[in-house]
C-alpha cells in the first residue's frame, strides 16, 4: 500500500508536497507515495477572509479530518498555517529543512520600503506585515488582496496596487525568481511564526507512519520553529494577530526575536531572548509573558 499523503491542491501546496514525497524516496528508495488533492475552507471560498472565517485553521482543517479519519496517512502543510492548539491524535512527526523565512517587498522599481512613493498602496491582507511596514512608513496605504501567488503579482502587474508583500518562501519554491522582489530585512519585519517551514502531521497512534517520516526531521528547523510557535501560542495569538517571531539555532544555542504590535501601526513591543535550543519551547513562552508584561496585553 502507498503511502497516502494530503496536500491543498494549490500551486505551492502541490510543489510542497511533491518535495516531501521526494524526501521520502531518497530515505526510502521504492516508496510509493500518492499524493491527495483535499480543498480546505480557504480554497472552496476565496472571497472569504481568514478573519470572516475565524481566523484559525482556514486552510488545514478538511485535511486534518481526513488525517483523523484515516482517508490519509500524513499531511504537509505549511507551519506557519497550523493552528498552535492541534486536534488531539494528530501530531508533526518532522519538520524538513527550512527555506528563507523572511518576506519579501515586490514591486516594479523599488527595492526596499524606504523607496515607495508617498501615499503608495502596497497589497497585503496580515496584520502583522502591515503593523510594521506602517511603523516605518505610515503614510502607506493597505489591500487586503486575496488569491494564490500568480493571482497576486497578475493584478500587480496590472497595477491595481503599487507593492506586493509575499514570503520568500513562496516565491522561490514556485521559480518565479524574474519577479521584481526584495527580502525585507528582519529588523523592520519580523515573519510570521514558522514561514518558510514545512509540518509534516501524521496521526498520533500510527508508529509505522512514524518511523517513515521521522529521518526527515532538521534538528534545527525544529527547535527554531518550537520556539516560535510556543511564543505564539503564550500570547493567544493565531494567524490574524500583529504578531511575529524569529528563532535563529547555532549549534546548541538558540535566539528568538518577537514582536506584538497594533494592527494600524501604532505600537510594537519587540524584544529578544537567547538560550539552549533544548529549552525551544520554554524560552519562547519567556519571551511572550515579558512582551505581555510590557504592554503587549493590549
Amino acid at each position: 500500500m502507498p503511502l497516502r499523503l494530503g496536500s491543498r491542491g494549490s500551486a505551492l501546496a502541490l510543489w510542497q508536497a511533491r518535495h516531501v514525497e521526494a524526501l521520502l524516496a531518497a530515505r526510502w528508495p521504492g516508496l510509493e507515495v500518492a499524493i491527495t488533492v483535499i480543498k480546505t475552507e480557504g480554497d472552496v471560498n476565496l472571497e472569504l477572509s481568514p478573519a470572516a472565517a475565524g481566523g484559525k485553521g482556514v486552510f488545514v482543517k478538511e485535511i486534518e479530518d481526513a488525517l483523523l479519519d484515516g482517508r490519509i496517512d500524513l499531511a504537509v502543510h505549511s507551519l506557519k498555517d497550523l493552528p498552535t492548539d492541534g486536534p488531539p491524535g494528530l501530531t508533526i512527526a518532522a519538520v524538513p529543512g527550512r527555506h528563507d523565512p523572511r518576506d519579501a517587498l515586490v514591486a516594479p522599481s523599488c527595492r526596499r520600503i524606504e523607496d515607495l512613493p508617498h501615499g503608495a498602496l502596497v497589497a497585503t491582507g496580515s496584520p502583522r506585515r502591515r503593523c510594521q511596514i506602517l511603523t516605518a512608513r505610515p503614510d502607506l496605504r493597505f489591500d487586503a488582496v486575496r488569491g494564490n501567488v500568480d493571482t497576486r503579482l497578475r493584478k500587480l502587474q496590472e497595477g491595481r496596487f503599487d507593492a506586493l508583500i509575499l514570503a520568500v518562501a513562496g516565491i522561490e519554491r514556485l521559480g518565479l525568481a524574474s519577479a521584481p522582489y526584495a527580502p525585507i530585512p528582519t529588523e523592520q519585519c519580523l515573519p510570521a511564526p514558522g514561514q518558510g517551514a514545512l509540518a509534516i502531521q501524521i496521526r498520533a497512534d500510527d508508529p509505522a507512519t512514524r518511523e517513515r517520516v521521522a529521518p526527515l526531521d532538521d534538528p534545527g528547523a525544529r527547535a527554531a520553529t518550537t520556539a516560535e510557535r510556543a511564543f505564539l501560542a503564550e500570547l493567544e495569538a493565531g494567524c490574524l494577530a500583529p504578531a511575529g517571531a524569529l528563532a535563529r539555532v547555532a549549534g546548541d544555542a538558540l535566539s528568538l526575536e518577537g514582536m506584538r504590535g497594533d494592527p494600524d501601526g501604532g505600537w510594537i513591543v519587540r524584544h529578544e531572548a537567547r538560550g539552549q535550543a533544548s529549552d525551544a519551547e520554554a524560552l519562547g513562552r519567556a519571551l511572550a509573558r515579558r512582551l505581555l508584561d510590557e504592554g503587549g496585553e493590549r
